[in-house]
């Protein structure tokens, strides 16, 4: 992977691409008082260094419907089925995130639902995974915090 020395501007680019990754290079160009180009140049060496990897949608899940969010503490049979517990995550769609953990949990999962009664059938479907010895399931109340700027902040106080 290359390595690149961020800058000022640069930061200020990841900064307004984190808000909306949709802004179109001559917005941010304007924003900035720097060229198109400059932008486009910045962001495609950012690219290429792996410090930015694609972009993402943010979705409002309440409007389409699935309001509801469930993190699933997954305890396995034996940690050699750790990977064949993950493929079989992978084809539950509800299952949004799955991390391999150390502590209480082997695999610890974020799960998206209408409601309780469909959240019940997809922790029931994990339950059911060849592997997966028991789950604990924490309902999320709400979502407090989400907000990846704040971190990107700190790290570039850091770089400094």
């Amino acid at each position: 992977m290359n390595s690149i020395k961020l800058d000022d501007v640069d930061h200020q680019i990841l900064d307004i691409l984190i808000e909306n990754t949709r802004v179109p290079f001559t917005d941010i160009s304007k924003r900035l008082l720097i060229s198109a180009g400059t932008v486009h140049v910045r962001v495609k060496k950012m690219e290429e260094a792996g410090i930015i990897k694609g972009s993402s949608l943010n979705l409002d899940y309440v409007k389409l419907g699935y309001s509801f969010i469930a993190y699933v503490g997954i305890f396995l049979d034996k940690t050699s089925q750790t990977q064949n517990v993950l493929d079989a995550l992978t084809a539950i769609p509800f299952v949004t995130v799955a991390h391999i953990t150390t502590g209480k949990f082997n695999i610890f999962c974020k799960v998206r639902a209408r409601d309780t009664s469909h959240a019940k059938s997809i922790i029931f479907s994990i339950d059911d995974v060849d592997g997966v010895a028991r789950t604990e399931t924490m309902i999320s109340m709400e979502e407090s915090i989400n907000d990846k700027r704040r971190l990107m902040h700190h790290i570039f106080n850091e770089l400094d």
